[in-house]
């Protein structure tokens, strides 16, 4: 299976997109913490421990790893969005 998923960064941070959908399929939504947030559809995961955790969980469900793209802006929409812990 291959994935590829969105690692949004700016100069201060970075967020991987993953699905809200994947998130509850994993079983991981417990897991993800205060620094990561979300819109309707997508959680961003902070780069430094939410996003392994969801990197760990696809991993052994999947037995590999996804695929990542980068896209970096200066100030990144992501930091303007609920924490994941919020609904929206």
């Amino acid at each position: 299976m291959t994935t590829t998923l969105t690692f949004h960064s700016d100069p201060g941070h970075a967020w991987l997109q993953v699905p809200l959908r994947t998130i509850d399929a994993l079983g991981i939504a417990a897991d993800i913490s205060d620094y990561s947030y979300r819109d309707r559809t997508n959680a961003y995961l902070e780069e430094d421990c939410d996003a392994w955790v969801f990197i760990r969980a696809f991993e052994k469900q999947h037995g590999c790893k996804p695929q990542f793209a980068d896209k970096y802006s200066e100030e990144s929409f992501v930091r303007s969005l609920p924490s994941f812990g919020r609904s929206t």
